[in-house]
């Protein structure tokens, strides 16, 4: 039986977060198994908010694969590229273009949303009005079947659907399949402020950081805001510690802590050095593998130069039909 393809990316725009591993990796991880998963690292993409620094682009997309590697993506069981890397995605991406209306890329509500939030950034351009042209052709041009999203980026894939129905029907050849979703689990981890995890807020637990990182963030890090005191009930439900402790503590120490909170039996420095011990143990197997494989970067090369081959070869199979299709 023939395994569904999933296709899936992420921006190279610094090293990789506990939110990050928890919202999509995880779910990467699974995937591997039991279907033919291509992954890449989504430079172009980057650029549609970073045009102006793209040398910071350059140099996140070697961290994003030792990440991606570190935490187990297995370059047996997939196929890792980088986006750029293969010609006949730009070329897909412009047939496209020629064919999707503008109103459907301007009612993208994450469009509107990233306007708002990035307004320090000048992003009045076509590139980043366009972008999810450019995210429907990275995705048909290996017809995928499916694609792992979170429920904020299901518009996003509908347009994609939207696009390779509208190719299919004007030139009367079933070239790409609609793609359905895969709902991926929602990180919900909080950073190191209370806010959301995030590499813009500064707020980040990154994968590859040190013990003494690791320890120096947890030690610092928001709890109960209205836990003023040692004395004072806590509540572990709105705790960012005791979040994470649900995802590195045996059950029996969360519970614990949980009743303890509640009564004030346990406090917040003593609940961080328990997790400080129990997240740098789960980080240490990542760190040792990210060092293995940052000290034979020639290694890592070689595993993204045979994969991006093996991509190429599809996505060039496919742009053969798209010209037949198109008649040019």
């Amino acid at each position: 039986m023939n395994k569904k393809r999933i296709v899936s990316g992420m921006r190279p725009t610094g090293k990789l977060h506990l939110g990050h591993f928890h919202g999509v990796l995880s779910s990467w991880l699974e995937l591997q198994d039991d279907h033919e998963c291509f992954f890449f690292s989504a430079d172009w993409h980057a650029l549609t908010t970073e045009y102006a620094n793209p040398g910071f682009v350059r140099e996140s997309i070697d961290d994003l694969f030792l990440d991606w590697l570190s935490v187990g993506i297995d370059p047996e069981k997939c196929v890792m590229f980088r986006q750029s890397a293969i010609l006949e995605h730009a070329e897909l991406h412009l047939l496209l273009s020629m064919l999707t209306p503008v109103p459907w890329l301007e009612r993208n509500p994450t469009y509107k949303d990233q306007l708002e939030e990035l307004k320090e950034k000048e992003l009045n351009t076509y590139g980043f009005l366009g972008y999810p042209i450019l995210q429907a052709a990275d995705i048909v041009i290996y017809k995928a079947n499916a694609v792992p999203i979170g429920l904020d980026q299901l518009p996003h894939l509908e347009l994609t659907r939207e696009i390779a129905r509208r190719f299919n029907f004007l030139y009367k050849k079933e070239v790409f399949p609609e793609p359905v979703a895969m709902l991926t689990r929602t990180s919900r981890l909080l950073g190191t402020d209370g806010r959301k995890m995030s590499k813009s807020y500064g707020n980040a637990i990154y994968l590859s950081d040190s013990r003494d990182e690791v320890k120096q963030k947890l030690s610092t890090m928001f709890t109960d805001p209205q836990r003023l005191r040692r004395t004072d009930p806590g509540d572990p439900d709105v705790c960012a510690i005791f979040t994470m402790h649900k995802l590195y503590s045996p059950l029996n120490e969360v519970e614990e802590i949980d009743r303890e909170c509640r009564k004030a039996g346990i406090g917040c420095v003593d609940c961080k050095k328990r997790l400080i011990v129990r997240l740098n143990d789960a980080l240490e197997p990542i760190r040792e593998k990210r060092a293995g494989y940052a000290a034979d970067q020639k290694r890592v090369k070689q595993i993204v130069s045979d994969a991006t081959e093996k991509a190429r070869g599809i996505a060039k199979k496919t742009m053969e039909e798209v010209r037949e299709a198109v008649g040019i």
